[in-house]
């Protein structure tokens, strides 16, 4: 028997091999995670009291410190960030008069 004569024979063995296996059952996903801000991780919920007030660095220290949060950004309008997110950081957002416009975790 040839090579041209075995490509059949060999192809042919290969398909009935994977005829009998399964193909994995579907995925199934778990329900996601409770959002980290509902549990204040961060400390967001208890430095609420400072939106509307004047950014100013002795602020923002007491804010981390009130807040317990590992880490703490301040981002100001058209600032870049990161996307990541981070249920241990502080995010304080200032407007463009560096009033506290928004407190949250990421």
């Amino acid at each position: 028997m040839s090579f041209k004569g075995l490509t059949p024979v060999i192809a042919s063995m290969l398909l009935a091999g994977c005829a009998g296996m399964s193909s994995p059952p579907p995925h199934e996903s778990a329900p996601p995670p409770p959002r980290v801000e509902a549990r204040g991780e961060c400390g967001a919920a208890q430095v609420q009291d400072r939106v509307g007030r004047d950014y100013s660095e002795a602020l923002g220290e007491a804010i981390r410190a009130e807040s317990g949060a590992a880490r703490m950004r301040v981002i100001r309008p058209g600032e870049a960030v990161t996307l990541d997110y981070r249920p241990d950081r502080l995010n304080v957002r200032l407007d463009e008069n560096d009033v506290i416009s928004e407190i949250g975790c990421g």
